[in-house]
């Protein structure tokens, strides 16, 4: 009996230990959620002070105008027939109350509208420091994403904007344009740096841009940059060097006008884009090691493909080495002296959270330029041939207006 005692009261203690841990972590607020909720508000700032700050004056105005209606139409209204029901209303009347001269006096003066009006006008935040402080707990009550960003400029000024998830680059640029008064050609690209892989990459027009910089950690060392890249859409201006990539140097440098609005409109205006057929010898980076081997890859619309040892480069033996459509492209910077690339003509494949090196990045490096822009923009056509194919073609009718 004085074991089974024993043994009861030392379960019961350990229920009366569980018990307590269960309140504490209850009592305990998700760190890693405000962590993360903090990091999605500023991009390229120390904290979100110094990126509110930054903004101009009317930018601040909008935000806030914005962020007070938001959360003004999210409040709960009362129902309409207990907005209007008066005394009318009700099928009984209250009883009549008799008010002594002392207690009248103890009652407090009838509002005035006019005062109540002017007095909520006086609460407006006048200054900017109130705007700010007024912008901050709005914007951790909003319902949608937003971002405040810095946008570096090739003279190495910067431009700070208010971007929420609904926006694509496209309506970011066109924000630009309006604060840079430069031309508004489809050239001009926001580009991400990441200084830690030395790499960069253009994102796209039809990219809701939040996304993609919700993924960086807040002291990430990332950079957006507002540049001018001619080549950006190289696929609608010399189409024939995708699609006709086969052939002899002097045949493309001879083809005419006609031909390539002929190769824009079989490849790019049916039901989907038409994917480059393209295949070569690229480097492979080996995992971990700076050796890099050559292996045969090939390019088709559902990703990248490569020819194992012993193999024909036939469908049947191809080896799937990476879906596209998981994986964003980057180009590099200085990766011969780096990684000990065969040439500084390189790539990598990696999913946009992957901000550090890891062996689930693919590196891989081309003979030379032309080759590089090959792949790098074939692969962008494989990435967008469905979900983006108005876009694309849009983008056909500002470069070829003929088409």
């Amino acid at each position: 009996m004085d074991d089974i005692d024993a043994m009861f009261s030392h379960l019961l203690g350990e229920m009366d230990d569980l018990s307590q841990s269960l309140m504490s972590a209850a009592e305990t607020p998700d760190l890693d959620h405000v962590t993360r909720g903090e990091n999605t508000i500023s991009i390229g700032f120390t904290d979100l002070n110094e990126s509110l700050a930054e903004l101009e004056d009317h930018d601040l105005d909008a935000l806030v105008a914005d962020l007070r209606s938001k959360s003004t139409s999210s409040e709960p209204q009362l129902p309409t027939h207990q907005q209007t029901m008066g005394p009318r209303d009700n099928h009984t009347a209250p009883p009549a109350t008799t008010l002594t001269p002392g207690a009248a006096a103890a009652l407090p003066p009838p509002t005035n509208p006019a005062r109540s009006s002017a007095a909520l006008k006086t609460k407006e935040p006048q200054t900017k420091s109130d705007k700010i402080k007024l912008a901050l707990e709005k914007l951790k009550e909003a319902k949608v994403r937003k971002l405040i960003i810095k946008v570096l400029m090739s003279d190495g000024s910067s431009k700070t904007l208010m971007v929420d998830e609904r926006q694509a680059v496209r309506e970011v640029l066109d924000k630009l344009f309006e604060k840079t008064h430069c031309d508004c050609s489809v050239d001009w690209s926001l580009c991400e740096t990441n200084p830690e892989l030395n790499t960069e990459r253009c994102f796209e027009d039809h990219e809701c841009l939040v996304e993609p910089l919700s993924a960086w950690s807040r002291h990430s060392e990332n950079k957006i940059y507002f540049v001018s890249r001619p080549q950006k859409y190289v696929m609608f201006t010399d189409p024939h060097l995708f699609y006709m990539w086969k052939k002899k140097a002097t045949c493309l440098k001879a083809i005419s006008e006609s031909s390539k609005q002929l190769l824009l409109k079989e490849n790019f205006e049916g039901p989907t884009v038409i994917v480059p057929d393209l295949e070569g010898m690229l480097y492979l980076k080996e995992d971990g090691k700076k050796v890099w081997k050559p292996r045969y890859f090939v390019l088709r619309a559902s990703g990248i493909y490569y020819v194992p040892k012993g193999k024909t480069k036939l469908s049947s033996d191809l080896a799937c080495f990476v879906h596209v459509d998981k994986v964003n492209i980057y180009t590099t910077n200085n990766y011969k002296q780096k990684y000990k690339a065969p040439t500084d003509h390189c790539f990598i494949l990696k999913h946009p959270c992957i901000q550090k090196e890891s062996h689930y990045i693919k590196f891989l490096c081309c003979d030379d330029k032309h080759k590089l822009l090959l792949w790098v923009n074939s692969i962008r056509i494989a990435k967008v041939r469905k979900r983006h194919f108005t876009r694309l073609s849009s983008f056909q009718i500002l470069y070829l207006p003929s088409v």
